[in-house]
């Protein structure tokens, strides 16, 4: 049994403000955004991301708008030394976005931080030193005063160490960590402190961030408690006041977006809300929040399954498939009457008009994904079902996505010729759809691996792919970072224009239908400006081979026409 709560816990006391202002405004703009993917998210992996990953995700957060990304803890690591240089010296960073980096408040590493800052346009360095009372005393031994000059004595070296730069547009950020927790007057004292030592002024604003760095309460009283610093600190027009929830409660969203109400101007957080601990606040939900009020976010979210794909990549860790708007799931009522209501509303739905479909709070081809999932009949047995028989009888263990696309198969097939299907009857249309298709306008010949000299130390690998194509022999030839992403540049000498949006590789399990255990590859593509994904499997006992009959599957199932790229065809081949 839980302990009385009234002999363990005491409730949270907030600032006292009678006449807030926050309830009755409406959110009629986006925040500045700034993603904390690379250092917050990165932190709170089990492994964090290595180089090509972190400049995977940088590529990521650019290509979706946004123009400040928190990059590194510079002093903490070198390997977070080395991806800032990295991204300075390579010439990585987009002329319209400002790198970020975090500091605690020590002399070395301040210094430290710099270092690696050497060269950049533009930089904002991110100090903090906590602030609440349980820090303060329990941890650090430290009085109030003691706090404050340790603040504006790091404030002070990094205005000197930025003269020494003039070459680097510099913004100061300072949080008073654990804000939330600490006495509203004495956060005041420490902000004001702050930007008075940096000289701030309306040309050379402060970030003053405001972090719920542990939740403590409802997200009205952290919306009280940003008014309360929005309405008293000095200097306010000379101020960024961000925001920085965690989510500790499950309520980082609601927090920031009433933070927003009460006066601030910008949101630290992760796509999809990883971070230490329950996470930061989820800035896909946040901004999508405001897409469906009638706000435009300032971030391009208009294919989130490429965006979904790529954090589970970098971070190694899956997005739920009931996430706000990104779920794998999200679009998929398993529920007959919900299935019954979303069609009548599709159907009623005219375009250009405004959205109202029952249960779906969002168009998903504004999120680039397909209706698919919404139309068609199933249910969670009925997948889970064909999973099982697969996996039980011919050792093929399924991703959850291909689970999805396939059950749609299996369904359109019992619609049309009834009864059940046996497990052999689900392999034998699984080989037809995927494995071995009679319409298939592409196939699989043979191939061969090549090396060549890469870029920098990182070397290339090329193939010479042979394929037929509408029964007509050719030989195609790709340069690429591994064997997939060369036979992908290969498709696309001859027109056949692919992304590949995910890649897995097992080993299928032995059974008495399917033998030996073989390596089954499964491609998941999409044809650059479709708006929706298919699968490709391919089983061979070779897992290059395996992996590029599943592209060549993946190029069948999305019914690209070889008509249309015949002429490229021939130059590829000549």
């Amino acid at each position: 049994m839980l302990a009385n709560p009234a002999s363990k816990y005491r409730p949270f006391q907030g600032v006292q403000l009678a006449d807030r202002q926050w309830p009755s405004k409406t959110l009629t703009a986006a925040p500045i955004w700034m993603s904390s993917d690379l250092r917050d998210g990165n932190q709170s992996l089990f492994e964090p991301m290595n180089g090509e990953r972190k400049m995977r995700m940088f590529r990521k957060l650019c290509e979706v708008g946004f123009k400040e990304i928190e990059v590194a803890f510079p002093s903490a690591s070198q390997t977070d030394f080395d991806f800032v240089r990295n991204l300075i010296e390579g010439g990585h960073i987009p002329a319209d976005v400002t790198i970020e980096v975090l500091t605690q408040s020590r002399e070395h590493l301040i210094r430290r931080t710099f270092e690696s800052l050497q060269g950049a346009r533009r930089a904002i360095v991110h100090v903090y030193n906590a602030t609440a009372p349980v820090f303060r005393e329990v941890v650090f031994g430290m009085q109030k005063a003691e706090v404050v000059e340790m603040a504006v004595q790091s404030v002070r070296l990094i205005k000197e160490l930025a003269a020494q730069q003039p070459g680097t547009e510099f913004q100061l950020e300072y949080s008073p960590e654990v804000f939330s927790s600490t006495e509203p007057e004495f956060a005041l004292e420490i902000c004001n402190a702050v930007t008075a030592e940096w000289g701030a002024t309306p040309s050379n604003k402060v970030i003053l961030n405001l972090p719920a760095t542990v939740e403590g309460a409802t997200p009205n009283v952290y919306a009280d408690q940003i008014e309360w610093m929005h309405r008293h600190l000095a200097r306010r027009d000379s101020i960024v006041l961000s925001l920085h929830p965690h989510n500790d409660r499950g309520t980082a969203v609601a927090a920031a977006e009433l933070g927003l109400l009460a006066g601030a101007d910008r949101v630290e957080g992760c796509l999809f809300g990883n971070g230490e601990r329950t996470g930061n606040v989820d800035i896909v939900t946040l901004a999508l929040n405001l897409y469906t009020q009638g706000v435009a976010p300032g971030l391009d979210f208009s294919d989130i399954n490429a965006v979904a794909r790529t954090v589970e990549y970098c971070n190694q860790l899956p997005i739920h498939p009931r996430h706000p708007y990104v779920g794998d799931l999200v679009f998929t009522a398993f529920s007959g009457s919900h299935q019954d209501a979303i069609k009548k509303g599709l159907a009623a739905q005219k375009k250009d008009t405004i959205w109202d479909v029952p249960y779906m709070p969002i168009d998903p081809a504004d999120l680039g994904r397909s209706y698919d999932s919404v139309i068609r009949v199933n249910s969670q047995s009925g997948k889970g079902g064909v999973a099982y028989l697969m996996e039980v009888e011919y050792g093929v263990v399924m991703p959850r996505r291909l689970q999805v696309e396939f059950s749609s198969e299996v369904q359109s097939y019992t619609d049309t010729h009834g009864g059940e299907m046996t497990a052999q009857d689900i392999w034998s249309l699984f080989d037809a759809t995927y494995l071995d298709a009679d319409n298939a306008s592409v196939r699989y010949l043979g191939h061969h691996l090549f090396e060549v000299a890469g870029h920098g130390k990182t070397p290339a690998q090329g193939i010479e792919l042979q394929l037929s194509m509408e029964g007509r022999s050719v030989q195609l030839r790709g340069v690429g970072n591994g064997p997939i992403d060369a036979a992908v540049h290969a498709l696309q000498s001859a027109g056949l224009e692919v992304q590949v949006r995910s890649f897995e590789e097992r080993s299928t399990k032995a059974s008495q239908h399917a033998g030996d255990a073989q390596a089954c590859a499964f491609i998941e593509l999409a044809a650059v400006g479709a708006r929706s994904e298919r699968y490709g499997v391919g089983l061979d006992s070779n897992i290059v081979t395996a992996s590029l009959k599943a592209l060549v599957s993946g190029v069948n199932r999305l019914g690209l026409q070889i008509e249309s790229t015949r002429d490229k065809v021939e130059e590829a081949v000549a």
